[in-house]
């Protein structure tokens, strides 16, 4: 039962470690930047837009076994409905002063909040602590599994210290009473107008599609000049030992001479490097390579336990593939320094 002057509730281990090593998986791979700064999210409705709607489907029972427990501790006479589902990650410089979840006149709607930690302070991050003003618990420290369940009032005024290093990724949840905000409804009319714009080739495709470039541009105040800062996406890959290389070199001198958007070099066909090392294997697009990518890097020990056939050859980078790789560097990692900053941690 909760307590009336300061209702909040803390489980821990509510999620298994896969689940949490799926949901980051889906976050590395499909975030854009976020709306406070150094924070990256990533949506459901982002998911839909960017033709990712399939990773959907591992929030669908987490959310409403979080529901119910809400409904359960908070002995709620009445329905609750889901009003926002994100993915939220806080990087190196992210903090948040004392407020509530429904402090501002557009987030009344707001009842309940449920925060599920999907990695741990000390391993994955410094910093990003969460403080209660009032109450106790008075201090949570974030560990992958537990989640935390509060009135969005300011019953349950908090904040979250800065991060110091390292990468803070949660799943946030608000719930509301009123049926006019239910998410549901919100994600199933984006779906179906999704499946009238596409073909009927695209509508069965799960290969991703990019936002506008300006979602993954970081900082967002460069988003329109890209004269310093670096595309996330891009970023996300170099962190993990990775580079791109055009399909066609030919191609890729074209667009430089052009006064086209350089950005759309990233929409195109791309080869993945790591050294000096060029792979085979072709991807549609940034977001299809990050993916691929990513889900080798969290599947990595299955696979390399299996017993599957490796198909894809590896052959040397040419001088001008070299010259090209490094260009893009330049392009879309303009500062690499602050890229490392945000995307690597020693624990």
């Amino acid at each position: 039962m909760a307590n009336p002057e300061r209702p909040r509730l803390i489980i821990h281990k509510f999620l298994s470690l896969d689940l949490c090593k799926e949901l980051e998986f889906i976050h590395k791979s499909c975030s854009s930047v976020g709306y406070r700064p150094n924070v990256f999210s990533t949506t459901l409705s982002h998911l839909i837009a960017t033709n990712c709607a399939h990773l959907i489907m591992p929030f669908v029972p987490l959310r409403e076994k979080l529901k119910e427990k809400v409904e359960e501790f908070f002995e709620c006479e009445f329905e609750l409905f889901v009003e926002f589902t994100g993915l939220i990650s806080w990087s190196r410089g992210a903090s948040i002063g004392w407020h509530s979840d429904n402090d501002r006149p557009y987030l009344k709607q707001r009842d309940y909040s449920a925060v599920c930690y999907l990695n741990s302070y000390g391993k994955d991050f410094n910093g990003g602590l969460f403080h209660f003003k009032d109450g106790e618990p008075a201090t949570i420290v974030p560990m992958a599994g537990d989640v935390v369940m509060y009135t969005a009032d300011s019953r349950n005024v908090h904040s979250v210290d800065e991060i110091m290093e390292g990468e803070r990724l949660t799943l946030t949840l608000w719930f509301s009473r009123d049926r006019s905000h239910d998410e549901d409804a919100k994600l199933i009319s984006l779906l179906s107008q999704g499946q009238v714009c596409h073909s009927v080739h695209e509508r069965y495709s799960f290969l991703p599609r990019p936002a506008s470039s300006q979602m993954y541009w970081f900082p967002p105040d460069q988003a329109s000049t890209h004269e310093s800062g670096f595309d996330i996406c891009f970023a996300r890959i170099h962190a993990l030992g990775c580079d791109l290389c055009p399909l066609q070199d030919k191609n890729f001198f074209a667009a430089l001479n052009s006064s086209d958007d350089l950005s759309e070099i990233l929409t195109e066909p791309l080869r993945m490097t790591r050294q000096d090392e060029l792979f085979s294997g072709q991807f549609v697009n940034i977001l299809h390579a990050l993916q691929v990518i990513q889900f080798y890097c969290w599947k990595a020990s299955d696979l390399q336990s299996s017993e599957q056939e490796k198909t894809v050859s590896i052959e040397p980078l040419s001088a001008t593939q070299r010259e090209v790789v490094n260009m893009l560097k330049h392009m879309f990692l303009k500062d690499e320094q602050l890229a490392e900053m945000h995307f690597s941690f020693r624990s």
